[in-house]
């Protein structure tokens, strides 16, 4: 049998502890509970007309209202399903890999990171390479608000990628995953090593990352 997908186990690590957390859970995610969390991720794959509001700023109304039916819903029941996603495009392998990875990353950290007396997890190397490859490609869009030169440096392998061209960039150096999670907006990370002129690290580090 072959090892699950990172997004695959993601998702169900991430079942596992809203579980149990609880739905009244704190997470990272605005002001969101794990319940909140998980409705959005059901939303997200089950709804796509409802979540067009998650990237479309004008039908966040649309988004916020199938949220709120969503949480109506018993909450054992909402993570049951959202473990198994069924019949959604999301499920396709491909699919999965390139939407689902880092989707389910952030979001199991969310929950994760707003527990107290919580650490860092060492993941396998291989997943660790899995998350840098996606932050080499959406680290583009996501540091662009920032407005400055940026690079990030894997802090076990030395590998470097540009995110955004220019002279004296700003150089964030530490594990794919931690990169990951900052370029996704959170700043509640360990072991990022930020160089570069300090106007631009406190651009870079107070710019409105993330989707």
């Amino acid at each position: 049998m072959s090892t699950p997908s990172l997004a695959r186990r993601e998702r169900h690590d991430l079942c596992d502890l809203a579980l149990a957390l609880g739905e009244d859970a704190p997470t990272l995610c605005g002001g969101w509970d794990a319940k909140d969390l998980v409705a959005h991720l059901l939303v997200r794959e089950h709804r796509p007309l409802g979540a067009a509001g998650i990237t479309v700023p004008f039908l966040s109304g649309l988004t916020e209202r199938e949220m709120v039916r969503m949480t109506r819903k018993d909450f054992a029941v909402l993570v049951e399903r959202l473990r198994d996603p069924g019949l959604t495009p999301y499920a396709l392998p491909g699919v999965e890999r390139l939407l689902n990875t880092v989707e389910y990353f952030v979001h199991h950290e969310d929950l994760r990171r707003a527990q107290s007396g919580w650490e860092p997890r060492e993941l396998d190397p291989a997943d660790e390479s899995r998350l840098w490859s996606a932050a080499k490609v959406a680290g583009r869009g996501l540091v662009r608000p920032a407005g400055v030169p940026v690079r990030i440096r894997r802090g076990d392998t030395g590998s470097t990628a540009t995110l955004r061209r220019g002279d004296d960039p700003v150089v964030v150096t530490g594990l794919p995953s931690e990169i990951v999670y900052f370029l996704f907006g959170r700043d509640q990370v360990r072991g990022l090593a930020f160089e570069g002129p300090a106007d631009r690290v406190a651009r870079l580090r107070n710019a409105d990352r993330g989707i």
